[in-house]
């Protein structure tokens, strides 16, 4: 007696085993019919606004020539005063300024020896020092750049850099640009699904494209990598903001 009923119990639990393993397998094939009934749109969604610079950087180098080393370098040393007086008449004075290093190389010319070959010979050494403008006046430094052609024009020698226009508190404009680019993508998207007879779900995910800054009437053809492009060349200027969204749709 007892060993048909532990003959029994091992059918039906065998049974309940095969029933649970069926239910399983069901179920799994239908959350899978239904996993694959899910679909996706991806939209780009982009925000654009017009800024002004803040500030300005602008770098001009100082260059003398000398016999030998030393006189090189004094040469140099008397011509930065001469620049920062320059500088001065437009209002830049000291704490706009910071300065690179001091830097003394040896000047080599080409010439042609008497055998008619070309040769570098040693003629004295080239002293270099680059000083950088940093300002909020804007006019000024323009003013100043314009007119230092008239300072070179005096003997002194310059390499002179353009200004570059820089534009602050990029991350707050950053950040509301990204809202509504944010707002550009389910406008788009809901006109997406509107067309193919469809509705708008959640958002599945977001991702920052470009974040540029161009000059005022230009354009990027940066891509959505996500490096962006930054022009300094003008004081008015453009940010825009790419984002990819991928949202769920339902019929």
């Amino acid at each position: 007696m007892e060993h048909s009923i532990s003959r029994g119990m091992v059918i039906l639990g065998l049974l309940l085993a095969i029933g649970m393993s069926a239910a399983a397998f069901i179920f799994g094939v239908q959350a899978k019919q239904i996993g694959a009934t899910q679909q996706t749109i991806t939209v780009k969604g982009v925000a654009e606004k017009a800024v002004d610079a803040t500030n300005a950087e602008w770098s001009v180098t100082i260059k003398s020539r000398g016999e030998d080393f030393a006189s090189a370098l004094a040469n140099l040393r008397r011509e930065k005063p001469a620049l920062e007086g320059f500088l001065a008449q437009y209002g830049f004075k000291a704490e706009a300024l910071s300065y690179g290093a001091e830097d003394v190389q040896v000047h080599y010319e080409t010439i042609t020896n008497e055998q008619g070959r070309e040769q570098s010979v040693q003629r004295g050494y080239d002293a270099s020092m680059t000083v950088f403008v940093k300002t909020e006046d804007l006019q000024k430094v323009q003013e100043a750049r314009d007119k230092i052609i008239d300072y070179q024009a005096q003997g002194h020698q310059l390499d002179v850099g353009e200004v570059r226009f820089m534009v602050g508190n990029l991350s707050d404009i950053k950040l509301a640009l990204i809202g509504e680019a944010t707002k550009d993508a389910k406008i788009r998207a809901d006109e997406f699904a509107k067309n193919g007879n469809a509705q708008v779900g959640t958002m599945r995910s977001a991702s920052q494209g470009t974040f540029d800054i161009l000059a005022a009437d230009g354009d990027t053809d940066s891509g959505d990598g996500g490096g962006g492009s930054y022009s300094t060349s003008t004081v008015h200027k453009k940010v825009r903001v790419v984002v990819t969204i991928v949202y769920n749709t339902k019929n």
